[in-house]
């Protein structure tokens, strides 16, 4: 389903729901940072979707992560809590949703690079080639927290 990313722009449409989503800062061991080219957007991000009832929230960065690269893996850690009401999603089908998003870090445990209905590229990306991706400031905050040696999740 096609949405518009608005971020911080008074002509935004109020939002109509709030749905929790999960973002996983994937490294591998050469340090290089999973990342996924959107479909609905064209933009690079972490893997990640929305919390499916009758799952725990690390089953649904687990199943997020291996729907849209085909890479398993472990939950190592959280990030932190996004919640900005300036940041709103809007889709076709009317939703307009305000941004929630719970940031983790993860281990790669199997799999194989595959792209999916929601990812067009999926790549291992070395840190230092971040600035040349297409990234949306709100996701770029939550990569470069989770890049970042925190004493303390990041709640904001």
């Amino acid at each position: 389903m096609p949405r518009r990313d608005f971020f911080n722009d008074p002509a935004a449409p109020p939002a109509n729901s709030v749905v929790p989503s999960v973002v996983a800062a994937v490294r591998n061991e050469h340090g290089q940072l999973l990342m996924i080219q959107k479909t609905d957007n064209n933009l690079w991000a972490l893997p990640g979707g929305g919390h499916d009832i009758g799952e725990s929230i690390t089953e649904t960065v687990v199943r997020e992560v291996r729907e849209e690269t085909g890479i398993d893996v472990e939950v190592t850690g959280l990030v932190g809590i996004y919640t900005n009401p300036g940041h709103v999603m809007a889709y076709d089908d009317g939703e307009v949703r305000q941004q929630f998003s719970i940031a983790f870090t993860a281990r790669p445990t199997g799999g194989r690079l595959q792209t999916s209905d929601e990812s067009r590229q999926v790549e291992w990306v070395d840190p230092s080639r971040l600035d040349e991706l297409d990234i949306h400031p709100s996701m770029r905050l939550r990569i470069d927290h989770a890049l970042a040696v925190r004493p303390q999740p990041h709640i904001g």
